[in-house]
């Protein structure tokens, strides 16, 4: 599911049921008290469980620590272009949430925002994001692909414990942080990863994706790189792409051919 910013404007806040999902459409009041022991305001503990998707609304511009610690059963999260910051511990052990839609104006993850959300396999860093803070997705079990902004600056142990730092190349154990952030940037940036990079950017071009696609022959979208992700699936799990595949692969097929779409 992805939602378009005018679309996000046209919702009200309150827990009603989006797309056959019991969804909460946050407009950024307090629902957590106190940080490791505290508990919920607003909602109580049946109500917050009762949750599969939340929509951040335009004009919340923090999510304060700890906001949906333990929605054990969201599995989808979109927010608005308004969120600059999300706070310590915010997404803290949502264990079957799969699919976030950053903010595209966010500036900072806080520690351990993320942190143990278990079924979670990718997210895509928006290029505004200055800082991810301390084990941010620790414990993201499945976690494989983090797009991350040469820009953005990492924390300590950020990716601790994840599917990803299991494939990288490097001796965990042994290496340092900064090689390990190092490393986490520089995937994919030599040429034969081309078309992950298309794939997996912030703002993706139709137009570049195809002429790489050209040069590289329609089975490149299955290529897997170091870490064993594919363009194919970038394309799928990116939230900032809006580009089917199927058209892609008809345009290549009839060009081939000698025809046009």
């Amino acid at each position: 599911m992805r939602i378009s910013a005018e679309e996000l404007r046209k919702f009200t806040p309150g827990v009603r049921i989006y797309k056959g999902k019991n969804t909460l459409f946050y407009n950024g009041e307090k629902l957590w008290e106190g940080v490791v022991f505290g508990g919920p305001l607003v909602y109580d503990w049946k109500e917050r469980q009762s949750w599969e998707v939340i929509i951040v609304l335009p004009g919340v511009k923090i999510i304060s620590e700890r906001t949906f610690h333990t929605c054990k059963n969201v599995k989808l999260v979109i927010m608005a272009d308004t969120v600059k910051r999300i706070g310590e511990g915010a997404f803290y052990w949502c264990r079957k949430l799969s699919f976030i839609q950053l903010s595209r104006g966010l500036e900072s993850i806080g520690e351990s925002a993320f942190y143990e959300c278990v079924s979670l396999t990718s997210i895509y860093i928006p290029l505004s994001c200055r800082t991810i803070c301390n084990e941010a997705f620790g414990g993201c079990r499945k976690l494989i692909i983090l797009r991350v902004p040469q820009d953005t600056q990492l924390g300590e142990q950020v990716i601790v414990r994840t599917a990803l730092i299991q494939a990288s190349p490097l001796d965990y154990e042994h290496s340092n942080n900064e090689e390990i952030n190092e490393w986490i940037k520089r995937i994919d940036n030599n040429d034969e990863y081309a078309l992950h990079r298309a794939c997996s950017s912030f703002n993706p071009s139709t137009d570049l994706i195809y002429e790489i696609v050209k040069r590289q022959e329609i089975v490149s979208f299955q290529k897997k790189d170091e870490r064993g992700a594919t363009p194919l699936q970038h394309l799928n799990e990116n939230p900032f792409v809006d580009i089917d595949q199927r058209i892609l692969m008809k345009r290549y097929i009839l060009e081939m051919m000698g025809e046009s779409i």
